[in-house]
């Protein structure tokens, strides 16, 4: 890569008013794609993880909760905007129980850890993006005391998108803002760095991070992992979970066999070949749930070792410039995930954790899940399945023709969401809309093939299947 080429990019993010960390980081992984990296992981570059620690094996928490979370800062993941779910704005704010939206059940969690465990130095930030920040601070707001310092959360980077031939930084006069695209939430690290944040933390005597998803309200801060995490003397310690087959295509947690590090390898890593090894859950056992625990001052040491950013795994995604005009200009979105950084310390671990720490919200058919009866809210804020379900939520298949967006999900529950307790099942197909007072058990299919909008009347349906 030419010097002309570099100093094209650092003057375009320069510009775009990104940090010299994140600047730094985007070089590099540009430089190493114009050596000819492709962030490909092969079978066999790697081996299989058989056992870890699993959360039932750790002990209660057993010191001073207080005296621990005072040394936690939680930051929660948030500059995604549910575009996929047809919104323009955060995510986090979609209602969840009754008016509750992700946002107030996070407030109230550090609410109740702060109060219960005498913890007030609990810190609590988002990272958003400049197309959540606004409206996410602003819905907060009514939640006073919730910041440190009046600092309530800092700024995801940008990273321009690359000419897929020159690996130049792409123009696109007709929509500037195609020329941008996010650089993944690895983009955590030199953003910490860049904001001043990771040095305020320390400065406080801010020891540890309990990082995660915005919407996964599963990820809360367990007392038994911070306790463990703090005795352990990691530096790195990522939450995974058992792949089951609906998760066979997401990626995986292996070890490196060159130099026996913990790593992960996602879809986009693994050749072609290797596909049916990556696919095998027998084999590599455990995912991401991106529920990660970091050690901050191992963490600025290690940035500073590589000049403001972690030497993170690459993943390389081709597109269009306009991904809605398949002939518009053949672009490069380097992009890196914040897990991949277990290579990246000396000591990394793992610790399997149930299925509950792992309840994102990625579809409508999930958001249903989470507004009915078969998910309870604790006495600290938690949304967890019902006891009575042994830990195993509904499955849920929604019509994508009529629910995927918000809109058309929106009106199907406006008079009420049916009972989904003792549901092990509903698949919909066709326009419908419930009304009050219903109640599914088992496994139960409506199918409306007219075309048109129709109700599913009150009523209790068990093992059937609804013809409207």
């Amino acid at each position: 890569m030419d010097d002309n080429t570099v100093s094209e990019i650092e003057e375009k993010m320069v510009g775009g008013g990104v940090a010299r960390p994140a600047i730094n980081a985007f070089l590099n992984s540009v430089r190493r794609v114009a050596d000819g990296a492709t962030g490909m992981v092969a079978e066999n570059e790697i081996d299989p993880v058989a056992e870890l620690p699993s959360l039932e094996s750790l002990p209660g928490a057993t010191g001073d909760a207080g005296a621990l979370l005072n040394q936690l800062a939680v930051i929660k993941l948030n500059g995604g905007l549910g575009t996929g779910m047809g919104l323009d704005r955060a995510k986090s704010l979609i209602a969840v129980k009754g008016d509750e939206t992700f946002l107030d059940f996070i407030a109230h969690q550090i609410s109740y850890l702060r109060k219960q465990a005498s913890a007030p130095k609990l810190s609590f930030y988002l990272m958003n993006s400049f197309s959540t920040q606004t409206d996410s601070l602003d819905y907060l707001a009514k939640h006073a005391g919730l910041a440190l310092d009046d600092e309530l959360d800092f700024l995801q980077s940008k990273a321009p998108k690359l000419d897929a031939d020159t690996l130049k930084p792409v123009n696109w006069p007709a929509q500037p803002d195609l020329e941008w695209c996010p650089p993944g939430h690895g983009d955590l690290y030199p953003s910490m760095l860049g904001s001043g944040l990771l040095n305020r933390l320390l400065e406080r005597g801010v020891k540890y991070l309990f990082v995660s998803n915005s919407d996964n309200l599963g990820a809360t801060v367990d007392l038994r992992l911070l306790e463990y995490f703090a005795t352990s003397e990691l530096s790195f310690l990522m939450e995974v979970c058992g792949r089951t087959e609906a998760d066979k295509k997401g990626g995986h947690l292996a070890r490196g066999k060159s130099d026996g590090h913990l790593l992960l390898r996602e879809s986009a890593q693994c050749p072609k070949e290797d596909e049916s090894s990556f696919q095998d859950i027998g084999l590599h056992r455990f995912f991401n749930t991106n529920n990660l625990w970091i050690r901050l001052d191992h963490l600025k040491t290690e940035l500073e070792k590589h000049g403001g950013s972690l030497p993170l795994a690459l993943i390389t995604n081709r597109k269009t410039v306009d991904p809605r005009d398949a002939s518009s200009t053949k672009v490069l979105h380097l992009e890196c995930a914040m897990g991949a950084a277990i290579e990246c310390f000396e000591r990394s671990g793992a610790v399997s954790v149930p299925r509950d720490r792992f309840a994102p919200v990625k579809t409508t058919a999930d958001l249903l899940a989470l507004r009915s009866d078969a998910y309870v809210v604790t006495d600290d804020f938690r949304l967890v399945l019902d006891g009575t379900r042994a830990g195993r939520p509904p499955v849920i298949e929604l019509d994508s023709r009529h629910y995927k967006l918000m809109d058309g999900f929106e009106a199907c529950v406006a008079k009420g969401v049916p009972s989904l307790l003792s549901c092990h099942s509903l698949k919909v197909t066709g326009e419908v809309f419930f009304e009050p007072d219903i109640v599914l058990s088992g496994k139960v299919e409506i199918v409306n093939e007219s075309g048109g909008r129709k109700c599913v009347p009150a009523g209790n349906y068990a093992d059937t299947t609804v013809k409207l």
